[in-house]
């Protein structure tokens, strides 16, 4: 072998040794999934109906209410600024002293019909209601604790009101449950010594219980929505969170589960330690929207969004003023962000304790609805819709429809539309309104007119589109 054909067939092999690791690196991710028993049970979206369901509804509004409802934020003469549904917490107060609000709690006001028939108005499909929060006062006449609405001056079964009468108005209704229960003396934060291991092992019981009740008492709930779950101990018993999922969706076909249930064998929440969703949507976002770029592979699954209207406050506050209060332009513009996006949104309303809503809450309800009755087929069943963000607002799809929600009119009166490969713009109509002229301007690239007259308010124009396009390119790229 001449010194030339040896130092080729030493390049090559040194090539095709490169070409293998470089595979090899490749397929190292998969190849190093670790065996998890109670990680995802499924890689993907759901695909059943109940599930379609949930992801098309869109808009859904969050009811937090407890005894926190009745301090609203203050306690012994000093108001806190952190959330009221957390004022036990802030002010330090003792649970035996906290649960003698029990003997206040009678909302003379609260009429479920009428909170029904604010929903509706307002367009929303769904209502999550607090159950129980981390306070552990229950909604619900629970066999397992006195704890509950039975034993308060009130009395009646709130809860079961709550879904009667959201459900006569064609609402689904939601469960919001806090696993943390600082109520009950067999809760932990950690698990140290066996001792702990015993009392949250009866906590497990005790909650597994209430869960089963909840699920016999009201079978028409569509959904189980987690909270107090970041906690060590639960984070160490990742087994029960998958046991309760298995559990619920046994006793409730078709029931959705969010992700902050979850934890894998690990202790890692909402993700397994393989990255894979856990529950059947994700529930992290919080007061925040994904970011429209890193995050946009939340695409990917079903996910939900829930928003205050005060940044700060879930349950009834009395002084509104200590953080910023979002207008029903900005609550709008979230909604239509999220949907945008591929996303549900909840807006959080926090009941009085006499069972009535404040003014703004009100006013905001009919805002939105108002804009809900005449834009709504922008939100209901849309989707992500894939097309570059533009200045002037969202795209949603839905189908063969792309709607433009536009929010910041430009002073140009030309809204900017810049279409996928091989997709026309034919026609553009305002919904509620007249059609608007089109002008190709670039390729792939349009001016959509302004409305004649400015509507004053974010609206909407629906594209018909031509996604087989044929037609000859007539523009030509520049020799640089």
């Amino acid at each position: 072998m001449n010194k030339t054909l040896k130092n080729c067939l030493l390049l090559l092999t040194f090539l095709a040794t490169g070409v293998c690791v470089h595979a090899q690196e490749k397929l190292l991710p998969a190849q190093q999934e670790i065996s998890l028993k109670y990680g995802a049970d499924r890689l993907g979206k759901r695909s059943d109906k109940a599930m379609q369901h949930f992801r098309e509804n869109r808009l859904g509004a969050f009811i937090h209410w407890g005894l926190y409802a009745i301090p609203g934020g203050e306690w012994n003469g000093k108001v806190y600024s952190g959330a009221a549904e957390w004022l036990k917490s802030w002010a330090k107060v003792p649970s035996d002293e906290w649960l003698q609000l029990m003997k206040q709690w009678n909302p003379t006001k609260f009429d479920a019909r009428k909170w029904a028939k604010m929903a509706k108005e307002m367009g929303v499909r769904y209502v999550k209601i607090t159950t129980k929060h981390h306070e552990g006062f229950c909604l619900w006449p629970s066999k397992y604790t006195k704890n509950t609405v039975e034993y308060t001056p009130y009395k009646k079964d709130l809860l079961g009101e709550m879904v009667k009468a959201y459900n006569d108005e064609g609402i689904d209704v939601h469960f919001y449950f806090s696993v943390m229960d600082w109520s009950h003396p067999d809760y932990r934060y950690d698990i140290k010594t066996p001792e702990d291991s015993a009392a949250f092992a009866r906590f497990l019981e005790f909650t597994d219980n209430q869960l089963k009740e909840l699920a016999t008492r009201y079978p028409t709930v569509k959904d189980f929505w987690f909270d107090g779950t970041w906690d060590a101990s639960i984070k160490k018993n990742g087994w029960w969170t998958a046991h309760v999922e298995q559990m619920l969706k046994e006793m409730l076909p078709g029931v959705t589960i969010n992700s902050r249930l979850r934890a894998d064998d690990y202790g890692k929440r909402h993700f397994d330690s393989n990255g894979h969703l856990m529950g059947d949507y994700e529930s992290g976002y919080e007061r925040r929207l994904p970011d429209p770029v890193k995050d946009l592979k939340v695409t990917r699954w079903d996910w939900e969004a829930c928003m205050t209207v005060p940044e700060n406050q879930w349950g009834y506050h009395k002084d509104w003023s200590l953080s910023y209060v979002k207008t029903p332009v900005e609550v709008l513009e979230r909604i239509v962000h999220a949907v945008s996006m591929g996303g549900n949104m909840v807006v959080n309303f926090g009941p009085q304790a006499d069972g009535d809503f404040r003014s703004e809450e009100k006013i905001l309800a009919t805002t939105i609805g108002r804009w809900m009755k005449k834009n709504g087929e922008c939100i209901y069943g849309c989707d992500y819709a894939g097309w570059e963000k533009q200045a002037w607002g969202y795209y949603t799809r839905k189908n063969k429809e792309v709607y433009m929600v536009v929010f910041n009119a430009p002073y140009s009166n030309h809204l900017v539309v810049k279409t996928p490969k091989g997709t026309k713009v034919l026609k553009a109509t305002v919904v509620g309104g007249k059609e608007v002229q089109v002008t190709e301007t670039e390729r792939n690239t349009y001016n959509v007119n302004m409305p004649v007259q400015n509507p004053g308010e974010p609206f909407v124009i629906k594209l018909q589109i031509d996604e087989a396009a044929s037609a000859a390119d007539n523009y030509r790229d520049a020799l640089t």
